[in-house]
C-alpha cells in the first residue's frame, strides 16, 4: 500500500502508522508486530526506513524486540480512556487564582525546569536561524524603517501576508481588518477592555485558559462557567441555558483545540452558539492561536467565517508556531475597530517595528506554511509517545484526552490525587506542569493537570515523566502502572 507519506523523514510516518494501530487496538500490549518485510510490503518504504522506525519506536519504550522473534508491543503499554466534560455551576464569580496562577507563570523560560508546564515549542523546532537571518537583512537594508514607530494598525504587508496565509479563509479578512498585536494576549486585553466594564459578566468555557481567568479579575470582571467537553467542545444548549440566566456582556471561546483540554467544537455547534449570540447582540472574542496546528485534514473552520454581524474578534498569534519571544499577534475587531485601536494607541502604541518586517519576510517567503507541516508532524509524535508513556508510568484509572490538533494532553488523575500538590512535588523535581484548578474559579478539576507536548523527545523528558507518574501514584493511593 503505497502511501502520501507527510513527516520530514520516511521512517516517521512507519512510526506514526505503528502508534495508530496500538492505540486503536489492532496491536494488543504483548502482541508481535508485523515483521520488517511485512511492512516494508505495506507501506511501500525500504526494510532499512522500516527497520529504523522500529528500532526509533524501541528506544522510546514502545516496543521490545525478542532475539529470533521478533519486536512485540510492551506488555507495560497502557491505553488510557478519554477524560469525559464536568459540569460547570454557570453562576457569575469573581476570580481569584492569581496568587497560584503567578506560581506556575515563573516556570516560563526556566531553563532548569523539564518544559512539560509551558506551551512553548523547543528550540530546535523553531526556524532560528532563518528568522535570525531574515532579521539581520531587515536591520541591514531598512535601518531608519526598524527603528521608527510602526503604524497603531501594524506594518501593512505583515497585515497583507498575514490575511493571505495565516487566517480562516472562509473570513474573507482584508488587511485593513487586522491589528498587529504583542502576542495574542495583548488582543485578548484590548477586546476586554474595549467591551466591558468592572462587574460585567464573561461567559467562558471551563477549563479555560488561565490568563484568560487572570485578565478577567485584573479588569474586575466575573466568570460565567459552561462545560467543554474534550470530545465536542461546548455544547451550545449549556450557552444558552447560561445566557437566559445571566446578562453576558462577552463571550470567550477557543473553539479549535481549546487549552487546556484539546476541544475542538464542530462547526455545526459554532453555527448555533453564534446565533444565539447574535440574537443578544452579545460579542464573541475567539482565540483562534492553535487551529493552525491541526493534524489531519482541512484546517478547521473559525466563528469569524460564521460572523455576519462583526460581532466576533478574532485573536491570534505566532507565539506558539514561530517565534514564542516576539510576542507578535493579531487582532481582527470587526465593528469594535475605532475603539480596539483607541485602547491599543493608549496601550503601546504599536508592537515593535523590527519584528513586523522580518515575520513580514518570512511569511512572503513561504517559509510558513513549511514550518507548520514540520511543527505539526513534530508535536502530534511527541503527543503520541508521550500518551505511551502516561499508559506506562502513571497509575491505574488516569485518563487522557487525544487531541486532533493543538500542542497540549488534559490528564484526569484516578482518586483523591491532588494536582496542586503534585505541582509542587514536581517543581521540587525540576518538572514543570500546569495544575487543572488554574483553568477554572471552581473545584471541578482538582485532580487534573497539563502537560505540553512542544519538546522534543529525549532521555531526559522520558525520566521527568516517570518521575511524574511515580509522583501522581504515590498522590492517588499508591496505585500502580499496569
Amino acid at each position: 500500500m503505497q502511501t502520501n507519506w507527510q513527516e520530514p523523514f520516511l521512517y516517521q510516518a512507519v512510526e506514526r502508522q505503528i502508534m495508530e494501530m496500538i492505540e486503536s487496538g489492532a496491536l494488543l500490549r504483548g502482541q508481535k508486530l508485523p515483521s520488517l518485510r511485512a511492512m516494508r510490503v505495506r507501506t511501500g518504504l525500504s526494510l532499512s526506513t522500516v527497520n529504523q522506525a522500529y528500532l526509533e519506536l524501541e528506544t522510546k519504550g514502545v516496543i521490545e524486540s525478542r532475539p529470533r522473534s521478533g519486536f512485540f508491543v510492551r506488555r507495560s503499554f497502557r491505553t488510557l480512556e478519554t477524560p469525559q466534560a464536568r459540569p460547570a455551576d454557570s453562576a457569575p464569580r469573581a476570580v481569584s487564582r492569581g496568587q497560584l496562577i503567578q506560581t506556575v507563570l515563573e516556570a516560563v523560560g526556566s531553563p532548569r525546569l523539564a518544559p512539560l508546564g509551558v506551551i512553548c515549542p523547543t528550540e530546535e523546532l523553531l526556524p532560528t536561524k532563518a528568522l535570525g537571518r531574515i532579521l539581520s537583512r531587515v536591520l541591514r537594508e531598512r535601518p531608519e524603517q526598524a527603528m521608527s514607530y510602526e503604524s497603531i494598525p501594524g506594518n501593512a504587508e505583515l497585515r497583507r501576508q498575514i490575511s493571505f496565509r495565516c487566517t480562516d479563509p472562509e473570513a474573507g479578512l482584508a488587511p485593513d481588518d487586522l491589528i498587529i498585536t504583542s502576542g495574542a494576549m495583548e488582543g485578548l486585553s484590548i477586546c476586554l477592555r474595549a467591551l466591558t466594564r468592572p462587574g460585567d459578566n464573561v461567559l467562558i468555557q471551563s477549563p479555560t485558559y488561565y490568563c484568560f481567568l487572570q485578565l478577567i479579575e485584573n479588569l474586575g470582571l466575573r466568570a460565567v462557567e459552561v462545560p467543554s467537553c474534550p470530545g465536542s467542545g461546548v455544547d451550545p444548549a449549556d450557552v444558552a441555558a447560561a445566557l437566559d440566566k445571566y446578562q453576558v456582556k462577552v463571550c470567550i471561546l477557543c473553539p479549535n483545540f481549546n487549552n487546556p483540554d484539546g476541544a475542538w467544537t464542530p462547526d455545526a455547534a459554532k453555527k448555533d452558539i453564534l446565533r444565539l449570540l447574535e440574537a443578544r447582540d452579545i460579542p464573541l472574542v475567539e482565540d483562534d492561536v492553535y487551529t493552525d496546528l491541526h493534524f489531519t485534514g482541512p484546517r478547521p473552520g473559525s466563528f469569524k467565517a460564521l460572523d455576519d454581524k462583526g460581532l466576533v474578534l478574532l485573536c491570534s498569534s505566532f507565539s506558539k508556531t514561530v517565534c514564542p519571544g516576539w510576542r507578535v499577534g493579531w487582532l481582527a475587531p470587526g465593528r469594535f475597530r475605532d475603539k480596539a485601536l483607541e485602547v491599543k494607541a493608549t496601550t503601546n502604541v504599536c508592537t515593535a517595528s523590527p519584528n513586523q518586517m522580518a515575520l513580514a519576510e518570512f511569511l512572503a517567503a513561504g517559509l510558513y506554511e513549511r514550518q507548520l507541516k514540520r511543527l505539526r508532524s513534530a508535536v502530534e509524535k511527541q503527543m503520541r509517545l508521550m500518551r505511551a508513556h502516561l499508559g506506562r508510568c502513571f497509575p491505574r484509572g488516569t485518563r487522557v484526552t487525544e487531541p486532533r490538533g493543538g500542542v497540549v494532553l488534559w490528564v484526569e488523575l484516578p482518586g483523591e490525587a491532588d494536582a496542586v500538590e503534585l505541582f509542587y512535588r514536581a517543581k521540587a523535581e525540576g518538572i514543570g506542569i500546569a495544575p487543572g484548578p488554574i483553568f477554572t474559579t471552581q473545584e471541578g478539576f482538582d485532580n487534573c493537570l497539563r502537560l505540553s507536548c512542544g519538546g522534543v523527545w529525549s532521555e531526559e523528558l522520558e525520566r521527568a515523566l516517570e518521575t511524574l507518574g511515580a509522583l501522581a501514584s504515590d498522590l492517588a493511593g499508591g496505585g500502580s502502572p499496569a
